[in-house]
C-alpha cells in the first residue's frame, strides 16, 4: 500500500473511527470512468472529491462522476460571489493532499464540505483514498456524516 493511502486509512481510523477497505488498482483511477471501469460500478457511484475556493475559502465539493459542478449552484449555497477551482498549490495546502487523491475525509484544516445530493440515491460509493490508483467503498449518507457536508443540488 502506497504509503498517502496508508496515512489516509490510519487517519481515517484516528479521527473518524472507520476502518476503510481500500482498493488499489495500478492502471489508475484518475477520472470518474476509470475508477467506475476499474471498479465494475456506475459512474455516478464515484464520489470525486473537488476543492474549490468560494472567494477566498477553500471548499471541498464531493461530487458524482456523472454530474458537473455548477459554480453558480455552489456560489448560492454559501453566499459566496464566486467560485472557481482550486490550483493543486491551493489543494494542497487546504486538504494535505494532492489533486486525483483528494479524499472526502481527513483533511488538514476544517474545511466547509458540500456533498451532491444525487450521491445519496445509492448503497455504496467510491472515494479517494490518497492517491490516484487507490479509492473506498462507503455508504453515502455515512460518507455525509462523517465528512459534516451538506447535501445539496450542486450539480448540471
Amino acid at each position: 500500500m502506497h504509503e498517502r493511502t496508508a496515512s489516509f486509512v490510519e487517519l481515517a481510523n484516528e479521527e473518524y473511527g472507520v476502518e476503510p477497505d481500500v482498493e488499489t488498482f495500478p492502471e489508475g483511477t484518475k477520472t470518474a470512468a476509470d475508477a467506475a471501469d476499474a471498479i465494475g460500478c456506475d459512474v455516478a457511484q464515484i464520489a470525486s472529491s473537488i476543492v474549490m475556493m468560494a472567494d477566498d475559502r477553500p471548499v471541498v465539493v464531493i461530487t458524482s462522476g456523472a454530474n458537473l459542478v455548477d459554480e453558480s449552484l455552489v456560489a448560492a449555497l454559501l453566499e459566496a460571489s464566486s467560485v472557481r477551482m482550486a490550483d493543486p498549490e491551493e489543494v494542497k495546502s487546504a486538504t494535505g493532499w494532492s489533486i486525483g487523491g483528494v479524499p472526502p475525509i481527513c483533511h488538514e484544516g476544517d474545511l466547509i464540505v458540500v456533498m451532491d445530493e444525487t450521491l445519496l440515491e445509492y448503497d455504496e460509493v467510491w472515494a479517494a483514498a490518497g492517491t490516484p490508483d487507490s479509492v473506498w467503498p462507503v455508504d453515502p449518507a455515512a460518507l455525509r456524516e462523517l465528512a459534516g457536508a451538506q447535501a445539496a443540488e450542486i450539480s448540471q
